[in-house]
Parts: structure tokens; C-alpha cells; sequence
């Protein structure tokens, strides 16, 4: 049996449930609601989907951008008489995705979230249009919980991984500062904070000089259940002048440039792992074994590049970037088949003037607030569906 019938003969069993679509996405529908300080606009989904959201001025727009999907819906029937919305617009962007617009008659302040299938719904990516003369809603904190008191849902879980350590001192500096040292005092910086975030937990995988080898920073991940595994380096680069910091994500084919495939042949010293191993699939047929690791792993590194896209912009207001985009390599830390996971460059210690700069605590502390930043804006759009990000969410918002 070839693999893609294989494949399909799994999609169309309902003894398999995966929380991921392997085909594009359906725009099914489109529903509008109002109430006394919100306008409500909900996309009614065949599955989960990617997406991300920036406003344009003159004229004012909102532009939603959805990753692998389709448009099998209109949106004529939506009555947006004394709304903000004066008109809806869509069509195809970039290689299988939807891009809508919304054109609005002023500045408005959106709060926007994923809703898993429950009581006989399905997927939906829910957006709450606020005038821009009211508080937003994310500043709002729900009545029925007081903000430092219990809450019925899960922490979100962020394992943070100090590169290096012990006998592997890493990349070493022109006046011998030590990667191992910078990236521990940046992971334990980032920690302190994670862990005054209500919602969140944090794991450290070394809190101190000690060599842990590639396969047990990831087993830690996954002992810990992370919903976020974020791997702190400050390597040498092939050229001195080299400098700024990076994000790379796994990348199962090549990589995207020189430098990615540089820092992953240097990163990957230690035995590559075995994702299967990880997935728990020794017993499964292997081609059977071969197709659901394929979909967990594109899962989850489409889940890392929106991960990755956050902290890079995060860190772009704080020090120069070496790239722009979010690289991918083969890092064989980053083989979590079911952990969205990134590592990041916080600058070159090879280059003098980033190696200054990440051995002083005023800037180490600067990229820490940096990835706080980033992977919180990341979490606050694709919140785990039982935690209490998720939870708080909910309370915010009427029923859908």
C-alpha cells in the first residue's frame, strides 16, 4: 500500500483523532454579534489554522492573514450596518493562503483567539473589535477569579534550555567570556520573570554548570509536558564581523542559509535523536509509525515559525538581528516531534561588540524581557486549550 493511501486510510478512521488538519483549512462561514462595548466576529473553521493579524491607515484596515486555507464561504449575509466594519473583502495570498480585509470607518482595538470544537461547534478564530476609545480587552481582568488567587485551569509549561554547560563551554570570546556562563544568566533572567506571569510555569534544564547531553534537554521537555521549549545559545559564526541575534526553527529538509547550516553542524554534537522513540510509535507498523511522525513534525514546526516570528520581532526593538526572518536547520534539539520549540542566537560571542555587550547584566537582561515578550504575544493568540490563558480568555468573552 503507497503511503499517501495509507495516509488517507487514517484520516478516515475515526479510531485516529490528531489536533491537526494535513489539507488546507475551510472558511466555512462567517457570524456576527454585538454587545454594549464589542463587536464580535467569528470564522467558523473545518480545523486549527495559523494566522495573524496587522491594521493599515489611510484608510483604516484590518488585515487577517490565514496560513493554508480556503475560502468555501461568503460573507454577504453579514449585516454591517452600524458597525465598524463597512466591508469585507478576501482572496488568495502567498502559496495556499487566505488573506481577509476588513475595511473599517476608524481605528478600532482587537483582542483575537482560536476556539477548539465544543458543544456541537467546531473550530473557530474569534475577533472582538473595540472602539479605540475604550479600554482593551486584554486589559480587563475577570470579575470571578481575583488576580492572584486560584484558577481551575493548567499553567502553560516553558522549559528553557541554557545551551552548553559543564565540560562544554560553548563558543568562547576574544577576552574568554563563555557562551555556557552569558546564556545561563540570560535563561535564569527569563525564568525569575516567566515565573511572576500568572498562567505560567517555567523549567530551567540546568540551573547551573553542568553538561547535559542533546537528547536529555529534549527528554526534559517532554518529562515536564512543555507547551514551549526555548533553547538560549551565544555562538561563534565563521566570520568575526558576524553579528545580531537569530531564531531557528527545525527544518526537516535543508537549511535556509549558510549560516543555519553552520550553527547546526556546530550545535549537533552530541547523537541525533529518535523521534520515534519519542512518539511512543516502536510498536506501530513502521510506515504507519513514518506517517503520523510526518504529521506530528509538520504540526509542530508550523506551530515553532509563529513561535519564532513572535520572539524575532520582540528582539528586533532591543538588538540588531543578524536575519530578519526565522531561520531552519536540521538542530537536533529542536526534534521534539510533538513540542514547538525554537533556539535562540542572543548575538555572536565571536563578534566584539555583541561579546561586550551580552556579558553586561543591563543587556542580558534586555533579551530576556525580550523572549518574555515575545513568546507571552505568541501564547495569548494560541493559548493550550485547557490552560488557564485559555480559561481567562473565555471570561473575558461572551458565549460564541
Amino acid at each position: 500500500m503507497h503511503r499517501r493511501q495509507l495516509l488517507n486510510l487514517i484520516l478516515a478512521s475515526a479510531s485516529f483523532a490528531f489536533p491537526f488538519s494535513v489539507s488546507a483549512t475551510q472558511i466555512r462561514n462567517a457570524r456576527l454579534s454585538r454587545s454594549e462595548n464589542k463587536l464580535r466576529l467569528v470564522f467558523d473553521l473545518s480545523g486549527p489554522v495559523r494566522y495573524k493579524t496587522f491594521a493599515l491607515s489611510a484608510p483604516e484596515r484590518l488585515i487577517i492573514d490565514l496560513s493554508g486555507s480556503s475560502l468555501s464561504g461568503d460573507f454577504s449575509q453579514l449585516a454591517l450596518a452600524d458597525t465598524p466594519i463597512r466591508a469585507i473583502r478576501s482572496g488568495h495570498f502567498g502559496q495556499g493562503d487566505t488573506r481577509i480585509v476588513l475595511d473599517l470607518s476608524g481605528p478600532v482595538q482587537l483582542n483575537s483567539f482560536m476556539l477548539a470544537p465544543q458543544d456541537g461547534q467546531g473550530y473557530r478564530l474569534v475577533l472582538d473589535l473595540l472602539s479605540a476609545k475604550q479600554p482593551p480587552i486584554t486589559a480587563m481582568v475577570p470579575r470571578e477569579t481575583p488576580s492572584n488567587g486560584p484558577h481551575p485551569k493548567r499553567d502553560i509549561i516553558v522549559v528553557v534550555d541554557p545551551g552548553h554547560g559543564g565540560k562544554d563551554p560553548g563558543a568562547i570570546g576574544a577576552k574568554g567570556e563563555r557562551e555556557k556562563d552569558v546564556v545561563l544568566s540570560i535563561a535564569q533572567l527569563l525564568a525569575k520573570r516567566l515565573k511572576r506571569e500568572k498562567g505560567f510555569d517555567v523549567k530551567l534544564v540546568r540551573n547551573d554548570d553542568f553538561f547535559v547531553p542533546l537528547r536529555k534537554r529534549v527528554e526534559i521537555a517532554r518529562q515536564h509536558k512543555a507547551d514551549m521549549f526555548i533553547s538560549v545559545h551565544a555562538d561563534a559564526a565563521p566570520r568575526l564581523t558576524a553579528s545580531g541575534a537569530s531564531v531557528f526553527c527545525l527544518s526537516e529538509g535543508g537549511a535556509t542559509s549558510a549560516t543555519a547550516r553552520f550553527m547546526a553542524q556546530r550545535e549537533n554534537g552530541a547523537d541525533l535523536l529518535g523521534a520515534t522513540a519519542l512518539l511512543n510509535l516502536k510498536d506501530k507498523d513502521p510506515m504507519l509509525a513514518g506517517v503520523i511522525l510526518d504529521m506530528s513534525m509538520n504540526a509542530t514546526i508550523a506551530a515553532s515559525l509563529q513561535l519564532g516570528s513572535s520572539v524575532l520581532s520582540s528582539l528586533a526593538g532591543i538588538t540588531a538581528l543578524h536575519q530578519k526572518r526565522v531561520e531552519q536547520a536540521g538542530f537536533a534539539v529542536l526534534k521534539s516531534p510533538d513540542v514547538p520549540s525554537i533556539l535562540v542566537e542572543t548575538g555572536f560571542i565571536s563578534n566584539v561588540r555583541d561579546s561586550q555587550r551580552l556579558a553586561t547584566a543591563r543587556h542580558q537582561q534586555a533579551i530576556a524581557d525580550g523572549l518574555l515578550d515575545g513568546l507571552k504575544r505568541y501564547f495569548l493568540k494560541n493559548p493550550p486549550l485547557d490552560s488557564y490563558i485559555a480559561w481567562q480568555q473565555a471570561q473575558k468573552s461572551t458565549q460564541v
